[in-house]
């Protein structure tokens, strides 16, 4: 007698989330179709590519770095290959968002200390906010200025013989503090969509995130998308 295997329920808001966005599945709102996740993480995967394989560049202090690609000769030649596929990502990730990032007259206030005041949970409450804040739109514009910062300084660099010794020395320096200046970006990325903000993860690898959770951060994007009252 042959054993049958259970099939597993279809997850109905994953299936969803492939292809639509800002619509409902049940519990659930599909927040990001896996285009968005597939750019977003490519964005990721190569940005620490270059992390990984800068380092042991930058300073000796990191050179253990190196080892995890076969030595330090090897991370001069794949870095800058691994950076130009991270322009890419980006320069994807900036087509896909642009039309969503635009700062409302409303949302002025974030280039001032609202945005420190959002890091410390010392924002009063916006029944206003759509699909992204004004702290995430900001963070969408830094990170594009500096991903293009890099490629720009990163040029020179890559190519020593082509450019003036001026030009050379200036690329040192800002490509150095655009990357620790990005770096700090991610980090307050990555703590704001886990530790501070639990649920939101799930948008970048489900694509989904909670009714509860859209009406608490995003009030204003869950009533346009569900057409139900928000937070007053």
């Amino acid at each position: 007698m042959s054993a049958v295997t259970p099939h597993r329920p279809v997850d109905l808001a994953v299936v969803v989330a492939q292809t639509r966005e800002n619509v409902v599945v049940g519990n659930e709102i599909v927040r990001h179709n896996r285009q968005s996740r597939l750019i977003h993480w490519t964005v990721a995967a190569t940005f620490f590519g270059c992390v990984l394989t800068g380092m042991p560049i930058w300073t000796p202090l990191f050179g253990w770095m190196a080892h995890l690609f076969g030595g330090l000769a090897v991370c001069r030649v794949i870095h800058p290959w691994i950076g130009t596929a991270f322009f890419v990502a980006s320069g994807a990730m900036f087509i896909q968002w642009v039309s969503e990032m635009y700062l409302e007259d409303s949302e002025r206030d974030w280039l001032g200390p609202k945005a420190i005041r959002y890091m410390r949970y010392e924002v009063e409450d916006d029944s206003n906010v759509g699909k992204y804040n004004g702290g995430q739109k900001l963070l969408f514009w830094l990170v594009s200025l500096a991903a293009f910062g890099l490629l720009v300084s990163g040029l020179p660099m890559w190519f020593p013989g082509t450019f003036p010794r001026l030009l050379m020395q200036l690329s040192y320096v800002t490509h150095d503090v655009t990357f620790i200046l990005f770096l700090v970006l991610i980090v307050f990325h990555i703590y704001l969509g886990t530790a501070a903000e639990p649920g939101t993860f799930g948008s970048m690898t489900r694509g989904t995130v909670t009714k509860a959770w859209a009406r608490l951060h995003h009030p204003r994007w869950f009533r346009e998308v569900t057409g139900e009252p928000g937070r007053k």
